[in-house]
């Protein structure tokens, strides 16, 4: 436990906030549902008595299922996601009970509006999820659980959280006996897992491209002198001619796309070029 940083303290301490800030400001005063096991535990505070709060459902949920993903997740990892529910769960006591915050029946922000609580409560709450990400934890249990297993049944861990996911909102309608509080629900993931996207991977993704050429030397020069970067060079041999080329891996954005094409092209015009997102771009330290 000692590659513990305070940075990394810091932003899942207000990576919790900001979730609780979401959920209970948005979301629950119109008993919308968030994802997973938050979403499942506002459902449980709202079928439960009193007592029983959303923020005592996050520990009792929550913490089990980091205990047995300890292995899996590593020790660092499962520190980092328990402390952040339980600064989630204070967030959310604090909100709810504390603070002199009316969120017994309405948005204090959005009123009753479905769609605006929905569209925002999944924004933020994301914004607190993909923080969370981030800086080395999670927010939610079952993506803990979501990684054990997904394997296992031969899924990948997306499609096991969205099973997992319109099984609850499915089980929601059936238990308040309506359907437009789970519709807007799948509003707020939609939402919640766009931004948890942006904050995780960035706005604007990195692009990179793999041009194929019998040119390397004139292409790689090209590209070096235009963009000013490095370029990486890989032998690979044509599946269909058996001729030897030169794979060049190139990193770039996407406002450099159509002069990258330009540029390879006046210098080799049958090259082959593919262009794929990549999430982040990490330069090792020598």
């Amino acid at each position: 436990m000692r590659d513990i940083k305070l940075k990394n303290i810091i932003m899942l301490t207000i990576a919790g906030f900001i979730n609780a800030f979401g959920v209970t400001v948005f979301l629950s005063p119109v008993r919308l549902y968030d994802s997973g096991i938050s979403g499942t535990a506002m459902l449980l505070s709202q079928i439960t008595p009193s007592w029983c709060s959303l923020s005592l459902f996050l520990l009792l949920l929550n913490i089990p299922l980091f205990i047995f993903g300890y292995k899996k997740q590593g020790s660092l990892f499962t520190f980092y996601s328990l402390y952040t529910i339980v600064m989630y769960s204070l967030g959310a006591w604090l909100i709810t009970d504390v603070l002199p915050i009316d969120v017994a029946f309405a948005s204090p922000l959005a009123g009753t509006d479905l769609l605006l609580c929905a569209l925002f409560g999944g924004l933020i709450s994301g914004i607190g999820s993909g923080t969370t990400i981030r800086f080395g934890g999670a927010i939610d249990g079952m993506e803990v659980m979501s990684v054990v297993f997904a394997k296992r049944m031969g899924i990948t861990v997306g499609t096991f959280m969205m099973i997992y996911n319109i099984c609850l909102y499915i089980i929601c309608g059936i238990i308040i006996d309506s359907w437009i509080l789970p519709l807007y629900s799948i509003v707020t993931y939609a939402a919640g897992l766009k931004t948890i996207d942006f904050i995780v991977e960035g706005i604007d993704r990195s692009k990179a491209a793999m041009i194929i050429t019998t040119k390397p030397d004139e292409i790689s020069k090209a590209l070096m002198d235009s963009f000013e970067c490095g370029t990486t060079r890989i032998a690979v041999k044509g599946g269909y001619s058996n001729t030897d080329m030169t794979m060049i891996y190139f990193i770039l954005d996407r406002f450099q796309i159509s002069k990258m094409r330009e540029i390879v092209h006046l210098v080799d015009e049958s090259a082959y070029i593919t262009i794929t997102e990549v999430a982040d771009v990490f330069k090792a330290n020598m």
